[in-house]
């Protein structure tokens, strides 16, 4: 059976978490757990609960082998309260793949009794978003692709079981995106790069089996340039401070692009330890004052990445 980029990335960073101590991951799981609402569902540092941040909470758990009893049927229940009417499509992921979360690690499926052909209506509706460019753009009505949202929504697709439409013509776009300094940018105009644009791009051509040498090189060059001196990564040049996103993200890359050693990897790891919190959880960066689930799943992943597995060295 073939599994999806996002299914992959996650045995990926389960393994590595797996690694890390059980203090460590006995913090962060009981955050997370503590973080759930009422509802079922998870929420951002204020407001109610939405799929973005339950999204996040879930793939947390998911790492630290505590995705299942009673957490997990209380999210399913959110979840399938949220089937009907219309979401973003960084909610509609977040949805899809909490779903695929829940059904491979407590076996229950919210799709359930969902009609045969909802995942034809669902491939028809997202090619609303498509531009005459062959990228995807933000919303319905938008006129610019986004590099990020395009990566959304292929990985949307991979969810329903559909494979990318016009593979060529995505190949395509991902390359117009590209820039002088080897990295990637979120839109047209834009003329340096970013750390996660270069990411949502690399994981495209990934996909889309379309990463030649010369992208891989550039786009290596750019990554571990944005390691700053803090060890992390920042979001772009313009930005000198480093944050847990855009560590986590430059990193997974350059582990895709076969580099991870292009960094400092120690400095890396030193940097995310540093806005851990002992009670669980983590920072954003240095800067940040606060934590949240989302930035708890980045921090785990990083830590998960960063974690030299010893049989191989």
């Amino acid at each position: 059976m073939t599994t999806t980029y996002l299914e992959d990335l996650t045995l990926r960073l389960a393994q590595g978490v797996a690694r890390l101590s059980e203090p460590v991951r006995a913090r962060h799981a009981a955050f997370l757990k503590a973080s759930q609402r009422e509802d079922g569902g998870f929420a951002g540092r204020e407001g109610a609960s939405d799929l973005y941040y339950t999204g996040f909470a879930l793939r947390g758990l998911a790492l630290v082998g505590e995705l299942d009893g009673e957490p997990a049927r209380r999210a399913a229940a959110f979840l399938k309260g949220r089937l009907s009417g219309e979401a973003p499509i960084v909610d509609f992921l977040s949805l899809l793949y909490g779903a695929a979360l829940l059904r491979n690690a407590a076996t229950i499926d919210i799709f359930a009794g969902v009609p045969h052909a909802w995942r034809e209506a669902v491939a028809e509706t997202l090619e609303r978003f498509r531009r005459p460019d062959g990228g995807y753009a933000k919303t319905d009505e938008g006129q610019s692709s986004s590099t990020y949202h395009t990566f959304l929504f292929v990985l949307a697709n991979q969810l329903i079981g559909r494979p990318p439409r016009e593979p060529e013509k995505l190949v395509t776009f991902v390359h117009s995106r590209r820039r002088d300094d080897g990295g990637f940018v979120e839109i047209g105009p834009m003329r340096k790069s970013g750390t996660n644009p270069t990411a949502a791009a690399v994981g495209l051509l990934k996909i889309l089996d379309a990463l030649d040498n010369g992208t891989r090189q550039t786009a290596v060059d750019f990554l571990a340039d944005a390691q700053n001196d803090e060890g992390g990564l920042t979001a772009n040049t313009r930005i000198p401070l480093a944050d847990v996103l855009s560590t986590f993200t430059g990193v997974m890359t350059l582990g895709d692009l076969g580099a991870s050693g292009e960094i400092d990897r120690v400095a890396a790891r030193r940097f995310v330890e540093s806005v851990e919190l002992p009670g669980g959880g983590f920072r954003g960066g240095a800067w940040d004052e606060g934590t949240d689930v989302e930035y708890t799943f980045y921090g785990l992943g990083a830590l998960a990445l960063l974690t030299d597995d010893p049989l191989n060295g």
